[in-house]
């Protein structure tokens, strides 16, 4: 009976090992988690969750039943030690498995400030796993000082709550703006005036030189000499794929787990999907850290591990919930040369990016309609002319028949 192993209890992997069943997979599956709990969601934690708005049963993908219920081995608190891949065996803290396919949907890690700049005191948090955001969520007191590094969408849906739940916020981002790294500059506009608009005080181009206190947080020393005072910390400086044990195995490591286009890495038998695993797409090769992306690529790897022989094709999407505002994004801007506006309807807004007249992606804030014709547009391979998208009163999903 053919075994499949799957490292890595979070979207990707529940995604994948859901699908083997669903298609008709027959085999011995082990589902591998490090966490002391069955597979969840992870966007909710920075935004209801942490808000107190979804309780922590809503938070499971599936229902923990579910795995044994459709002979699923599901352990959770695993630790891995190593990977055999000339026996075809993972290595577990208190015994082995062996396996003809393995999957690595490992994800990400947050980026830690280090601890010669106060990185180890108590107070300084990271948003990603639920542990993290329960052991933070008794410092989000009202009137509590909170500085937040980076403006990133994790630091910016962090600052979201905080200002909602009345904590006095402070955002420092080193680059010129925020969302410099994955958004247009209109965009970064957007969010820094709906966040002042909520007593956030933004502070670009500024660094965090060093955190103070003596065993907890207590203030920071910032690049340009000032000296907040504060009770924590929320760090939000991005995430690194999680690789330590595909390279310890000898895997190639190119951005990520380096895979080809069905999700198989340089070992045959080992294959990943979901944040960890970069992978052709239009001639070059991408990692990315979605959602969506984890369930399409990890559906797309079980469909191949049963003989699909199905090259994946990424239809990047994202979204962002900040205050009552809803971003969504299709598309990847890479190499965009121009913005388009739109006005949508009430407080509607989109912003439509080109390479010449190639539309490449959009960032829709409160305008689900925008977004869903720029979405299959992009996946068409359409590019409506600027005048048309920019015009308000043109009819938008007409573009789709044009």
């Amino acid at each position: 009976m053919s075994h499949v192993v799957v490292i890595g209890a979070g979207q990707a992997g529940s995604s994948l090992v859901a699908r083997l069943r669903t298609k008709g997979f027959d085999g011995k599956i082990t589902l591998l988690g490090a966490e002391p709990l069955p597979p969840y969601q992870r966007p909710p934690l920075s935004k209801a969750y942490l808000m107190g708005e979804m309780d922590a049963d809503r938070l499971l993908l599936r229902p923990e039943a579910y795995y044994a219920e459709n002979a699923i081995d599901l352990r959770t608190g695993t630790t891995i030690t190593g990977i055999d891949a000339a026996s075809r065996t993972v290595q577990l803290e208190d015994g082995a498995l062996t396996y003809d396919h393995l999957v690595l949907c490992t994800g990400s890690e947050p980026r830690r400030l280090p601890a010669s700049i106060g990185g180890d005191l108590d107070g300084v948090c990271v948003v990603r796993t639920k542990a993290d955001v329960d052991a933070m969520e008794p410092r989000f007191r009202q009137n509590a000082r909170v500085l937040i590094v980076g403006g990133g969408y994790i630091g910016l849906e962090a600052a979201s709550v905080a200002a909602k739940l009345g904590l006095t916020v402070t955002l420092v981002e080193m680059a010129d703006r925020i969302l410099q790294r994955v958004a247009a500059p209109e965009t970064s506009d957007f969010f820094r005036n709906l966040h002042r608009s909520h007593g956030v005080d933004i502070r670009e181009g500024i660094g965090l030189t060093r955190l103070t206190g003596e065993g907890k947080v207590t203030g920071a020393e910032l690049t340009d000499g000032s000296h907040p005072d504060v009770d924590f910390v929320i760090v939000g400086v991005g995430i690194t794929p999680a690789t330590g044990l595909a390279k310890a195995a000898g895997l190639t490591i190119d951005n990520g787990i380096h895979t080809d286009a069905l999700g198989r890495t340089s070992d045959p038998a080992i294959w990943a999907a979901g944040d960890c695993a970069s992978f052709p797409h239009n001639g070059g090769r991408v990692r990315l850290e979605s959602v969506g992306n984890a369930i399409d690529q990890a559906e797309c790897v079980a469909d191949n591990i049963m003989g699909a022989d199905s090259p994946y094709q990424a239809k990047p999407w994202f979204w962002s919930d900040q205050y009552d505002c809803k971003l969504q994004i299709a598309g990847l801007n890479s190499g965009y040369d121009r913005i388009v506006t739109r006005k949508g309807t009430g407080d509607g807004m989109s912003f439509w990016y080109y390479a010449g007249d190639r539309l490449l992606a959009i960032d829709a804030m409160n305008d689900a309609r925008a977004y869903m014709v720029g979405k299959r547009l992009i996946e068409m391979g359409k590019s409506p002319g600027a005048a048309t998208v920019a015009d308000p009163a043109s009819d938008l999903k007409a573009l789709l028949k044009a």
